[in-house]
């Protein structure tokens, strides 16, 4: 998996990128498209504010959001190689913390990361 890791790639998303919800508003997905290019590349990245809740709870955010977006990037990638437009993303959580949802499994992010891909390659 290509990831995020340089404050220069996070930041671009952020500034230049666009802001795509989840059907319940509960996850939100940062995105940056750039179209034409010959090695088209899809890179992702995940931010858990900090106000979200205790340190062990954004990991364990972190590592659910990066484990759906495994499961689900095979579309991703096939669209963007196929439409030469490299993606770069940044999953985080908009309306989920700690204090209304304590305990978060794979079944809570998945559909909502799935939901995500299916919008972002909705939107073209």
């Amino acid at each position: 998996m290509e990831r995020i890791k340089s404050k220069k790639e996070f930041s671009l998303v952020y500034s230049a990128g666009s802001v795509i919800y989840s059907d319940d508003r509960k996850f939100k997905v940062n995105i940056y498209k750039s179209e034409n290019i010959e090695q088209p590349v899809v890179k992702a990245g995940f931010a858990v504010h900090r106000k979200a809740g205790i340190a062990v709870w954004r990991n364990r955010v972190k590592r659910l959001l990066r484990e759906s977006y495994r499961l689900n990037k095979k579309k991703l990638t096939d669209w963007s190689s196929e439409n030469k437009i490299s993606v770069f993303l940044v999953f985080s959580p908009n309306t989920i913390n700690q204090k209304n949802k304590r305990k978060i499994t794979l079944h809570d992010v998945l559909p909502q990361v799935d939901n995500l891909m299916n919008k972002i390659i909705q939107a073209g």
